[in-house]
């Protein structure tokens, strides 16, 4: 399960990624200035960021296997239409649906997650989904390029998205336990139980931060390292591949290693909080260093920032499923998910907003740097004791789930 799971946010990431790949294409083809690439690349989140937490509801109450299964759905149709539309409008529109579909991915993971997997394999299971996840832009960067050579950009979108569909044959095939698929009921904490959780507002605050920064890099990256750093498009179809290899590589080797501590006796807290500061601390020199050093420097920087961000990944939502628990982490990730990927909205268009004023990216790797030490506060300030909440003692009495 733990390896279809990553697979399907691995579809996810190469399905939305696709785009900033063929950005430069594009661009040419409709005409669009950097300000209306920036609102392009927003488009998604304006959705997707305020469609969470429905969804995470809907993944409690009717089973988030089969909501994951029906967002792959949508997602796959939004990504083959976008090979067949030709205006800003229509691709504007067409991302806003791929959001949608999207939406279904973490809170679907997170619900399934943990149901399944106990405390201590956490951390290397959520490192295998992030390993999907964090591996799919350089695949997509890689993919992406290889087919536009062949295909062009239209071509390539009719083929990630039909691929997609594939996913859903072995899923068909899966059996889980009764809690993984399981309806709410009398036991499942109630929206304000939830709610009032300083531990989500902290994981939420966490989440928006490193997302800002993930999007920043998954939406620019391409355009950063052709326009600034002088990379022709097939060199920076391989160095950002490598790029996000690395962080796929950190995350399956940070969960592994939080486990193992984990099994030897070591503190669940102790090893995601410290993991969380060293990821956010160290991701500011690495943001200054690819905005003013050289070309060397930014490139060891670039792949700095893949190390820490890789590594912090299985923390951002093995530390919810954690706290939730299997009855309330689908709508925990899901006001999660919402709040972390306003970001999402913010990033792209700012950054192209900064690059049309100024001609240059420095400002908007200095904002990521000041965004990035917002996240200590989430992760480290505001999160509890990281052990699962005991919803039935915090239930009042007579009082039943919605």
């Amino acid at each position: 399960m733990v390896g279809l799971l990553a697979v399907v946010l691995f579809i996810n990431y190469v399905d939305r990624g696709a785009l900033p790949t063929a950005i430069p294409l594009i661009q040419h083809d409709l005409h669009l200035d950097n300000e209306q690439v920036g609102r392009l690349l927003s488009a998604f989140f304006m959705v997707y960021a305020f469609i969470q937490i429905p969804v995470g509801w809907l993944a409690e109450r009717y089973g988030a296997h089969r909501v994951l299964a029906g967002g792959l759905v949508v997602w796959s149709a939004a990504t083959v239409l976008m090979g067949i539309t030709s205006s800003f409008t229509m691709l504007f529109c067409l991302r806003m649906l791929l959001g949608l579909g999207e939406s279904a991915g973490f809170p679907g993971v997170s619900k399934l997650m943990a149901a399944v997997v106990p405390v201590k394999r956490l951390g290397l299971a959520n490192g295998i989904v992030a390993f999907g996840y964090l591996m799919a832009p350089g695949i997509g960067i890689f993919g992406a390029g290889l087919l536009i050579d062949h295909v062009g950009w239209r071509g390539t979108f009719v083929t990630f998205g039909l691929l997609s569909l594939l996913w859903l044959i072995p899923w068909a095939f899966v059996r889980l336990p009764k809690l993984a698929t399981a309806r709410s009921d009398a036991a499942t904490p109630t929206w304000s139980m939830v709610l009032e959780q300083k531990g989500l507002w902290g994981t939420s605050l966490g989440l928006f931060s490193s997302n800002y920064m993930w999007y920043f890099m998954l939406s620019w990256l391409p355009g950063f390292l052709v326009a600034e750093r002088g990379f022709s498009m097939h060199e920076m179809e391989h160095v950002g591949t490598l790029g996000y290899i690395v962080n796929g590589l950190s995350a399956l080797a940070t969960g592994w290693a939080i486990d193992r501590h984990i099994r030897r006796g070591g503190s669940a807290n102790f090893a995601y909080k410290l993991v969380m500061v060293v990821a956010h601390a160290g991701a500011v020199p690495c943001m200054l260093g690819m905005a003013l050093g050289s070309q060397n420097i930014a490139v060891a920087s670039m792949f700095g920032f893949q190390v820490l961000m890789g590594a912090s990944s299985p923390g951002c939502y093995a530390m919810s499923q954690i706290l939730a628990g299997p009855r309330a982490s689908g709508r925990w990730v899901g006001i999660q998910n919402s709040v972390g990927n306003v970001s999402g909205i913010i990033s792209p268009w700012l950054t192209g907003f900064i690059v049309d004023r100024t001609g240059h990216f420095t400002l908007a790797f200095i904002a990521c740097a000041i965004v990035s030490l917002a996240g200590i506060i989430g992760w480290i300030g505001m999160i509890p004791n990281l052990a699962p909440i005991r919803w039935e003692i915090l239930r009042p009495a007579g009082r039943t789930s919605v």
